[in-house]
């Protein structure tokens, strides 16, 4: 008889490989010790425990089709617990619980044109989604990918990105708020590039995640194009503790966001997301 697992006991992982990819940020390759998480979707999360220091949620950022034993998690480092995942060494054994909440609705999007629009580490939790379109290429029409950061040397997996547009056709846009000197692409907020994209309004699903307002106002600007609401999808960040629901921290309104998140139509969250502290 199947025993379904305990979802309070972290499953023991190491890290096979830590790539840096920003001052702050790193992408963790991690193997399982023994038996692996359940299978994830694009856009879920899991709980990452740092032994002896604490258990953070982190967005999954590898390729969901992979059944390998791998996980691989993007991580900037904001605290005490993503600090000791940033600079976790090679054979670090790391706790993880999940997957956990909804992700992105890519059955839904079947047929249509897919925007997906990403701010900063926003990316992270795209790429799966991402992934997932190019491998099931011929399920989706258009696809067209926007990437901004503050400044150049924020961007996310510049080298992976530059490949998948040589090999796939799709449509990629990379622009920052702030150039260097070396820097000779495009300059401005992501909203720059939505607004110039070529758009088929009914039959358009679009993707966004990032900083809250980046995705407001991202949203509000496909809606005036003509996109419905409920086929634009955000994925919300709050402060998750458990990961299925319990504790409260992550509360939204009607919503916990671990739970019946992070990814959910504007539809669901333009509401909430207007009204101030909450």
């Amino acid at each position: 008889m199947l025993i379904d697992p305990d979802p309070w006991v972290p499953y023991r992982y190491w890290v096979a490989a830590n790539h840096t990819d920003t001052a702050d940020t790193s992408t963790l390759t991690m193997r399982a010790e023994d038996d692996a998480i359940p299978s994830f979707l694009p856009g879920q999360f899991t709980m990452l425990y740092v032994f002896g220091v604490g258990e953070i949620p982190v967005s999954i950022s590898g390729d969901a089709a992979h059944e390998d034993g791998l996980l691989v998690q993007t991580v900037r480092d904001v605290g005490a617990v993503s600090h000791a995942l940033r600079n976790a060494p090679r054979g670090t054994v790391i706790g993880v619980r999940g997957p956990f909440g909804k992700g992105w609705d890519l059955d839904g999007a079947i047929g249509t044109d897919l925007v997906l629009v990403a701010g900063g580490i926003g990316l992270a939790p795209l790429r799966p989604a991402l992934l997932h379109a190019l491998r099931y290429r011929r399920r989706f029409r258009r696809i067209t990918l926007i990437a901004g950061a503050k400044e150049p040397s924020e961007l996310l997996y510049i080298p992976e990105l530059a490949a998948v547009v040589a090999n796939t056709g799709i449509e990629l846009v990379i622009t920052v708020d702030r150039a260097d000197q070396d820097w000779h692409g495009d300059v401005g907020l992501v909203t720059k590039p939505l607004a110039e994209v070529r758009l088929d309004p009914g039959h358009t699903t679009a993707m966004l995640c990032g900083p809250e307002p980046m995705m407001r106002f991202s949203a509000e600007l496909l809606i005036k194009r003509g996109v419905p609401a409920d086929r634009i999808q955000v994925s919300l960040e709050r402060n998750m503790k458990c990961g299925s629901g319990l504790c409260g921290h992550c509360q939204l309104g009607p919503l916990l966001v671990c739970r019946d998140g992070p990814v959910v139509t504007y539809e669901q969250a333009a509401p909430l997301l207007e009204v101030r502290e909450l």
